[in-house]
């Protein structure tokens, strides 16, 4: 089984579909108004942005959590938790063994939380 898409539900979908444009560093995929839908494509799941959809919290895997967050801020990004590692992975059952995992957390337009993920070599 794949995870297919994840829906996140927004209240101003210009205003969401810019900052997930800005967050992503690339265009939706596909736009559909009326009725009012915004796809993101994140690597084969697709992102959808619609009025009314329910709460999700979203997890975005980058290369640095650290790097990204400095950029982000540069941009005028809302950091709600400075990036920091949860734990070690031990083996390669969650990441890759021998890495430690950084996380982080952003506010996006809307309001709703955003984690950034990053396996980075252990210190």
């Amino acid at each position: 089984m794949k995870l297919a898409q994840v829906a996140l539900g927004v209240q101003d979908l210009d205003r969401a579909t810019a900052f997930y444009t800005e967050l992503l560093g690339y265009p939706p995929a596909g736009i559909f108004d009326p009725p009012g839908l915004v796809f993101f494509d994140l690597d084969g799941v697709r992102l959808l942005l619609e009025v009314g959809a329910p709460a999700a919290l979203l997890y975005l895997q980058v290369d640095s959590v650290r790097n990204y967050v400095e950029e982000l801020r540069g941009r005028g990004i809302t950091v709600v938790e400075e990036p920091h590692v949860i734990f070690r992975h031990v083996d390669d059952a969650l990441g890759p063994a021998g890495t430690d995992e950084w996380m982080a957390f952003v506010r996006d337009s809307e309001g709703n939380l955003v984690g950034l993920v990053s396996h980075e070599p252990g210190e």
